[in-house]
């Protein structure tokens, strides 16, 4: 049985109409992934999941029945933003997030899993931005929920921090959680989620898992040589060619046979690359502009 169903999920407003009549499941021990640029509708259709938005219209399912108290117990939510108790510590803030559950997961267990140790005594306004990030993600764990909810979680943190806190997202899917993402991040969607849907102007324009995708709408890579180590009119190749001012590409379909064909035509591969078509790409080809314009 899916972990949640979504049915023609739509939210107007005045003049906007945010999310369109999208509908998608989720399969539990999963991450789902709503990818898309700002105002896509990632962040609306969320809310309206998790009870914060009253959707216009459609219908939302967890674990087979309309959302009840069961889901407000069994769901775990970090916002892009959240203000927390000042001059209060890291650990105190977890232990008064903890003792408004019943059954909160051991305090001993999230600061494990979110790496927290080394700042348990920091005050809360003292945090850099990846240290509030991991607390935040904390305080979504702490009543030990089934289904996460994470939305934009890396947004304004340098690479390191963000390489840190998909290790903690990747940790927490092995527990067996199901983790739903909104990001704007192509790198982030295609190492992170197992399924996804490409989201713009409040309607879905594709979805499946990153692979699918990428299978299904680029059936070859490309190969890129410079023109000075080649002379065009003496190259033999089945593949379709695109002439460039000072490049060839090759549009290949098996990378393999295309090496294997210029090699024993003697080309000099000296300058080659091979580009292999990602989720940006993709975003590029179905919409017309690029993921995070």
């Amino acid at each position: 049985m899916s972990i949640l169903e979504v049915c023609n999920l739509s939210k107007q407003y005045k003049q906007v109409n945010a999310v369109n009549g999208i509908s998608f499941v989720v399969q539990p021990g999963t991450c789902f992934g709503l990818l898309g640029p700002n105002g896509a509708g990632k962040t609306t259709t969320i809310e309206m999941i998790e009870g914060i938005t009253e959707p216009s219209a459609g219908v939302i399912l967890y674990q087979g029945k309309p959302r009840d108290s069961l889901f407000k117990q069994e769901a775990g939510i970090q916002f892009q933003e959240t203000s927390l108790t000042d001059y209060i510590t890291v650990q105190e803030t977890l232990e008064m997030f903890a003792s408004l559950y019943k059954k909160p997961m051991p305090l001993s267990q999230v600061i494990d899993l979110c790496k927290l140790q080394p700042i348990l005594k920091q005050r809360t306004t003292l945090l850099s931005g990846g240290q509030k990030k991991r607390l935040l993600l904390a305080l979504a764990l702490i009543n030990d929920p089934k289904i996460v909810f994470l939305d934009e979680p890396t947004t304004g943190l340098d690479p390191q921090a963000r390489h840190n806190f998909w290790q903690l997202i990747s940790d927490i899917k092995s527990q067996g959680k199901t983790v739903i993402l909104t990001t704007h991040y192509m790198e982030e969607a295609e190492l992170l989620c197992d399924e996804l849907i490409i989201m713009d102007a409040g309607k879905i324009l594709d979805q499946g898992s990153p692979k699918a995708l990428l299978e299904k709408h680029f059936n070859r890579q490309r190969v890129t040589l410079n023109k000075r180590d080649i002379q065009t009119s003496q190259l033999s190749l089945s593949e379709k060619l695109i002439e460039e001012e000072d490049r060839l590409i090759i549009l290949s379909e098996n990378i393999e046979s295309t090496l294997s064909s210029l090699k024993k035509q003697g080309i000099d591969l000296t300058s080659i690359s091979i580009e292999t078509p990602n989720l940006e790409d993709l975003f590029l080809k179905l919409t017309g502009h690029t993921l995070r314009q």
